[in-house]
């Protein structure tokens, strides 16, 4: 006769609708015997280091060095400011030279044609001279009228034109540098050394004297 109170093995808290279980994951081998649990693998030590050792610039100590992108955004925009204004830089101080050397060139150039011209116009002069002591020894003695008084007077006012000066006349200051004295007299009443005759005028051209006056002097005693 069973007991209606008979019951089971009890049943383990809390199971409900799905019992307890467990599952053996031991291995077995073919022999038979229970294997060990499979110990896990020593970590790299390399492997290790690289991962927790972060990436170190070049030799130089730059720590960017070693990135491989290109900056953007501000900071390229920054460099190319950067490179614009360096080359400005560089083509203001290559114009700057390029000015100061042209302007050389062009002051060269200017004395240069002044002083051909000068010398131009000297060379004309000192081919004049004898046409020109004619044409003042014939004013002195009265022979220079009609059209060739005026024909004088046009070559006087052309050669006025070019900076050329007739200088050398009775009364001046005897200057060694100005007149050439062919002749020396003294004079009781004379107090320095003058011009009292022409013999032939000077001419110059600006500050060059082309011919010195030739003249006669008289001074004191």
């Amino acid at each position: 006769m069973t007991d209606e109170h008979q019951q089971g093995p009890p049943e383990p808290e809390g199971s409900g609708e799905h019992p307890f279980q467990f599952t053996d994951k031991r291995k077995v081998n073919a022999s038979g015997d229970e294997a060990r649990p499979a110990e896990p693998a020593p970590a790299d030590d390399a492997a290790d280091d690289s991962a927790a050792t972060p990436a170190q610039g070049d030799a130089s100590g730059d720590p960017l060095a070693g990135l491989d992108f290109e900056p953007s955004g501000d900071a390229a925009e920054a460099s190319e400011v950067l490179k614009a204004k360096a080359e400005a830089a560089e083509h203001l101080d290559a114009l700057q030279r390029e000015r100061a050397s042209f302007t050389n060139y062009r002051n060269r150039a200017l004395r240069d044609q002044d002083a051909a011209r000068d010398r131009g116009v000297q060379d004309v002069l000192a081919a004049l001279l004898p046409v020109l002591d004619d044409v003042e020894r014939a004013k002195q003695h009265g022979e220079l009228t009609g059209p060739m008084a005026a024909i004088a007077e046009k070559l006087d006012q052309s050669l006025q034109k070019f900076g050329v000066e007739r200088f050398g006349k009775v009364g001046e200051e005897f200057d060694p540098n100005l007149h050439e004295a062919l002749m020396h007299s003294t004079d009781a009443d004379a107090t320095a050394a003058t011009v009292n005759l022409v013999v032939e005028p000077g001419y110059k051209i600006g500050d060059k004297v082309v011919r010195a006056a030739r003249v006669g002097v008289v001074g004191p005693e």
